[in-house]
This record gives structure tokens, sequence and C-alpha cells, in this order.
């Protein structure tokens, strides 16, 4: 084996240095393995950040993944992890391998960023410790930057509160060919959970039941919610490309502002334990490791010439409200062009990336809903400030951008709301016969909101803003097939996820062709009737 610390582990290792965790002249020395309780590699192998010549790996040691200190039953020391990749799952044809330390200032996590592999094409990987070994995962690079392909297909899935109900739509999705999973937000959630949210029939220590906000608790949830099986195989049947929303941290915080009454220096110290814990438990670049309270998220993937991914954070760099929904005279304070959801850095990287994209289509691959969205479906107006809609004037600087640059078909894939949404970018939503620049497809949750329904209390609502062509209120995920001349999402829905074993079908299929922005299909005339049967 090759004893050399890979690129991630090394940048790592400088991390530690900087934050006076480990040696100045980087001589850490690899303990021999420890002797485990149980099967150190419980919380599975994944990968993700896939680039034309490698992707990173990462698992996390945890032979006690529910020990309620969060450190997973790992002791206080260094531990040597062998990790190899493969041309086959057999392992006959190795292309690298290599030695890294599970840290305990980074809950015995690993990230190990390759270089040098091959672009657009499979390899499966996995761990050693000692005598343990890790289940396989595979992965996938990215094709080469402007390479002409001919497809890519991919899943988007957001909101997954465990203890909603089973994650069977990974089941599904695990079945699916797939180049690889967009994950929009809310990996984990912060509440206590006991008899009132707890759906699976499982007993939780007290640990559990407690509003999350220190990094011990925050690894204990991450760890909870990633025994699970089908999200684990998830993980390891495909790379992932992960941003997240409020609940990684806190529900519908606005960077250092929560919305619980702590003061800043103490919801600061919880984001620096939240964003620590992200980082840990998701195999991301160490460009994400974050510094205190601030982690570097939004980044750019291209898929050869066919589409260019900019995954932005909505969240970290946003201004407050005082109140979520605005309505009557309040309605203007949406209006305020100071007011930010990207930040201006952000922002001004997202408009170059878009100015100077050679890409098919463009996609912004982020949290929540863009489209404006009027709730009061009388004569007045009401829209909510966590959404898009609470920063008007910045989304009309992102629309100008889009006109400005001619930008090539314009996709934005969102999530948030645990409903499944399908709407045009109008260039003036008030005026439902001006030009469509646009499209975005809403994901609904993996598990949040318990069951579902085919729609609720607010379709009437959504449906009732002539833009939006689809509303519906059950879990699943969206999946999304491209191609040179057309964009096609499927809506994947599952009647239950209270009981394990639910079919999925696809409720509704969108279309986009290339250079017509705005939905095509079938499934518009059937949206068009059910809106005109909710509204009477």
């Amino acid at each position: 084996m090759n004893n050399n610390f890979s690129r991630g582990n090394g940048e790592t290792l400088a991390s530690l240095i900087k934050r006076g965790l480990a040696p100045v002249d980087g001589t850490l020395t690899a303990s021999k393995a420890p002797v485990f309780k149980g099967n150190p590699f419980q919380l599975g192998v994944a990968s993700g950040d896939p680039l034309p010549d490698g992707v990173v790996l990462w698992t996390r040691l945890a032979p006690e993944p529910l020990a309620e200190d969060g450190l997973g039953g790992m002791p206080d020391r260094k531990v040597p992890v062998q990790w190899e990749v493969s041309e086959d799952q057999n392992f006959r044809y190795v292309v690298q391998h290599g030695v890294a330390l599970a840290l305990p200032e980074l809950a015995h996590s690993v990230h190990v960023e390759l270089e040098g592999l091959e672009p657009n094409r499979y390899y499966y990987y996995r761990f050693k410790v000692g005598s343990e070994v890790s289940s396989t995962g595979r992965t996938k690079t990215a094709p080469s930057a402007g390479t002409p392909i001919s497809s890519l297909s991919f899943a988007v899935a957001s909101c997954q509160a465990w203890y909603h109900g089973y994650y069977t739509a990974y089941q599904h999705m695990t079945a699916d060919d797939l180049d690889f999973v967009l994950f929009s937000g809310d990996y984990i959630y912060e509440y206590a959970i006991n008899s009132n949210n707890l759906v699976r029939p499982v007993k939780l220590s007290s640990a559990h039941n407690v509003k999350i906000v220190t990094l011990d608790q925050y690894r204990l949830r991450y760890s909870l919610f990633k025994t699970d099986p089908d999200l684990q195989a998830a993980h390891a049947a495909f790379p992932w490309i992960l941003t997240w929303d409020d609940h990684e941290v806190e529900n519908n915080y606005a960077d250092e502002d929560s919305q619980y009454g702590a003061f800043t220096y103490q919801f600061l110290q919880q984001r620096a334990d939240a964003y620590q814990a992200y980082y840990e438990n998701l195999p991301l670049r160490s460009t994400a490791i974050p510094t205190g309270p601030d982690m570097r998220l939004y980044r750019k993937f291209t898929f050869g010439d066919l589409a260019e991914f900019n995954v932005l954070d909505t969240r970290q760099y946003r201004d407050d409200y005082t109140s979520v929904i605005v309505s009557g005279s309040d309605v203007q304070q949406r209006l305020d062009p100071d007011r930010t959801i990207l930040g201006e850095e952000q922002e001004q990287w997202l408009i170059s990336n878009l100015k100077y994209s050679q890409a098919t289509w463009n996609v912004l691959a982020q949290q929540v809903v863009m489209a404006e969205i009027d709730r009061d479906t009388g004569e007045g107006e009401a829209y909510s400030m966590d959404q898009w809609d609470g920063f008007a004037a910045e989304r009309e600087r992102v629309f100008s951008a889009l006109k400005e640059h001619n930008v090539q078909n314009p996709i934005v894939l969102s999530a948030d709301i645990h409903r499944h949404v399908a709407a045009n970018l109008k260039e003036d939503f008030k005026n439902p016969d001006s030009a469509t620049i646009g499209t975005e497809f809403v994901a609904t949750s993996i598990a949040s909101g318990k069951d579902g329904a085919e729609t609720d209390s607010y379709g009437p609502v959504w449906l009732g803003n002539e833009h939006v062509k689809l509303y519906n209120a059950q879990r699943g995920y969206l999946r999304c097939h491209v191609t040179p001349d057309q964009w096609r999402t499927d809506h994947l829905v599952m009647p239950y996820i209270s009981s394990p074993g639910a079919p999925m079908n696809s409720y509704a299929t969108f279309n986009v062709e290339n250079g017509k922005p705005g939905l095509q299909g079938d499934s518009i005339m059937n949206q068009e009737l059910e809106r005109q049967s909710l509204v009477d």
C-alpha cells in the first residue's frame, strides 16, 4: 500500500494544523487499528463531487453509531484506514490505493480526494481498517468539460426526516440508471424526536428527544439518519452532489440570525458545530472544510458540453425577515433592492458563470422556490419571505443576467416545501402572457411530512398562479434525463411511507425542448383540468 496521504487528507491535516490540533511538521503517527466492539463501517460509504478526473470518497468509523456522545464508540486516537479504487467490483484491477487517517477531531471521518481517474466512467471503492472491510461503493466521474455527450440522468432528492417514515424512495432510486444524485437540502432535522413525530416502530434513548444545538448532538443526529440501509445503498450506488437548506442547522435561520431568540454569539457557535458535523458526515471536498461558522459550499459542476450546474447556498448569506408571510402594505419590503439571499460574492460568482457558460443546459441547483407564488387567491397579495419571493430584486437581477447574456436553457431545481411543483419562470409573473425565460422543477421530500397526499389545502393556492403547472403533496423525488434536444423530468411519488415497501409511480412528466423555455407535455393538460376542479 502507498502510505502517502491523499491530497484531501493532506489539506485536512493543514486545516487541523491551522487550528492547533496537529504538530506543525505534519508527522502524525498512525496508531494500530483498535479492537472494535462492532463493525466500524456501520454508517456506510459514499462518494461525491464528481469531476472528470476524480471524486471524493467518504466513510466514518462508528462501531457504536448511536453512542450518545456522538463519537460512534471510537477511542480518542488516530486510526489508519486503507482505501482502494478499482475498475471492477471484484477489485481485480485496482487503479489507486492508499492510507488515510481517521482523526478524532473530525469524528473519525475519512475524505479521500481522488485525482488521475478517467472521465465519464464507473469505478468501485472500499475501505479497510484492521481486519474489517467496508461495503463496496460504486461511483462515476464526470465527462470532460466541452466533450459532446449524448445524455445525462440524475435524481433530485431532499428533506429526509428519518422519524417521519421509511426511506423507501431510495430503494427505487438505487434501481435507477443514474449518473449522480443531487441532494437539495435538509439532510437531517434538528427537532426533538419523540412520540409526537416518530413514525418508525423503534425505541430511542432520551438523547434524541432534544432540539440539537451542539457538536455531539449534531454528530449523533447524522449517525441516526445514516444508519438507514436504503440511504446507505443510495450513497453507495452513485456519487452525490449536496447542498444544504436550514434544518442542517436550525429551522428558517438566516445568516447569523436564529429564529429561536439565541444571541448572535450563541448561534454562531451552534452554526460552527452544525457546519463541522455536516462536513464530517458527507462526501465533500477540502474546499468545504468550515472555518468556525463559515463554510464555502456553493460550487460549479460541468458535464461535457451538455449541462452546467451552479450549486447554490441560499442560507448562509441571506438577510433575515420579521415575518414569514407578508401581505398588504408589508409586501413592499420584499422589493428592497438591498435584500439578498445569495450575498454579493455568490451573486457575482453565479452571474459570471452564467455569462461564460457554453453548456446547452444551465442549471441552478438550490433550495427554496424561485417562482413567484402569490398566496392570496383574492384581490390582495401575500408572499413567503423565506423563498425567493422575499428577495424579489435579487431574483430580477438573476433573470436580467439570463436575458442579457442569452443564457441557454435555464433550469432551476429546488426543494424545501415537501411538494412536487413544476412552474414556468416568467419575465413578469403578474402577466401570464409575458415571456417565459426558464423552467423550475421542485422536488418533494423523501420522508418529511409523513405519508402526504395527492393534494392538500395549499393546492388551490399554488395552482392559482397561472405559471404553476403541477402541485402534488406525496413523497418521492425527481428523475431527470437530459439530451442535447430535450430535458425530461419525471415527478415520482409513493402512496405512503409510514410502512416499508411502497411502490413508486410517475405522477407527471414534463419536457423542455432546447431553445424553447417552458414546460411541454400532456401533463400540462392534466394539471389544467385538476386546477379547474380544485378552484371550483
